[in-house]
């Protein structure tokens, strides 16, 4: 099943965890009812501490087995160890999900794939806990050495250690980042994980479509607020709908533009991105050649490279800027960040010399 083929937004949705065979099956049929074709449910869950629930176990693949038997929907959970991909595969599930916390150790990730070496089945691979991009593209090319050619991926936000009003901090740029490097892997957005909790389920969704993601895995239970994990991030199926109708679904390409005028605007704007970008990147490479000077200077003087002074300096001068300028904090720090580190780079080289 190609998600690049399907129209999107792609759904996958049905409880956390698999709780009770009453509670799987009530949610598997509304949506089914609504049209949700891919039922997805946890029957191990890794908890941080001990003591939380951690899943009914291997007899909920049986309930999911009745999912698929009496909806027609097919059904995908998460895998952790060769263990869980052997019983998945023996009660028939369709998809298998590796989690963040599994994506995040490649011995997991490639015993999971040599457990699945060479077999037809789809693989959805979710972002690691930690944001980096490097650990995510290496699962997905491991489970690729093993043949895996039906390959998703999820971005469910990272852990920060910033405060947020996010459970995960999407970081945006870094699932971008991923599909720039690897454009054939479809991806989805788990709104659920990111958010933490359901009033903030549309937004990251929209945001997540506007991005041009191939669809939505959203934490769906027949009656959240007995949910035995993850209460405040899930939302019922009647709420799953509306959701689904309110989100705004945009044309993936530029040719599809319904005024055809403006795309000669698009393209004259394009420009004077190109134009502005070149001015910008001669100003740094200016910008890094005074940065070399002055690393001369401090060389001959015995100074440190570093300067916190002058940095905290040049940073709270340019947030206030940033900020009149209608300029986001982050986007100042990020920014001056990378050109700092860079001008440090240059001054360390000389300093070698």
């Amino acid at each position: 099943m190609d998600f690049k083929n399907i129209k999107r937004p792609v759904i996958i949705a049905g409880p956390c965890s698999a709780e009770t065979e009453k509670q799987v099956m009530e949610t598997a049929v509304k949506l089914a009812a609504d049209g949700i074709k891919i039922f997805r449910a946890g029957i191990w869950k890794p908890r941080t501490r001990p003591g939380n629930f951690e899943g009914i176990g291997s007899k909920g693949l049986e309930w999911l087995k009745n999912v698929k038997e009496q909806t027609g929907m097919l059904t995908t959970t998460e895998v952790a160890n060769t263990k869980h991909v052997y019983e998945a595969l023996k009660a028939g599930i369709d998809i298998l999900w590796i989690g963040a916390r599994t994506s995040t150790n490649p011995f997991a990730v490639q015993e999971i794939a040599d457990a699945l070496k060479g077999m037809k089945i789809k693989i959805m691979i979710k972002n690691p806990v930690n944001a980096d991009i490097n650990l995510w593209i290496g699962a997905t090319e491991r489970f690729k050495k093993a043949g895996i050619s039906d390959i998703t991926v999820i971005h469910r936000g990272f852990s920060s250690y910033t405060q947020s009003i996010y459970r995960n901090d999407p970081m945006w740029q870094i699932p971008v980042e991923f599909r720039r490097r690897m454009k054939d892997i479809p991806m989805l957005c788990d709104p659920s994980h990111i958010a933490g909790r359901r009033d903030l389920l549309l937004r990251i969704s929209q945001k997540a479509m506007d991005l041009n993601y191939e669809g939505l895995m959203i934490e769906t239970h027949i009656n959240p607020k007995t949910a035995l994990s993850d209460a405040k991030q899930q939302i019922t199926p009647e709420e799953l709908k509306k959701l689904i109708n309110s989100l705004i679904i945009r044309h993936r390409n530029i040719k599809d533009m319904e005024n055809p005028e403006h795309l000669n605007t698009l393209e004259e704007l394009r420009t004077k991105i190109d134009e502005y970008d070149e001015i910008i990147f001669n100003y740094l490479h200016k910008r890094m050649e005074t940065a070399k000077d002055i690393g001369k200077l401090k060389k001959k003087n015995k100074i440190t490279v570093y300067q916190p002074d002058r940095w905290n300096q040049i940073l709270e001068h340019a947030v206030e800027k940033g900020k009149k300028l209608g300029l986001s904090t982050r986007f100042i720090n990020t920014f001056l960040e990378a050109v700092h580190q860079e001008s440090i780079n240059r001054q360390t080289e000389i300093f070698k010399k």
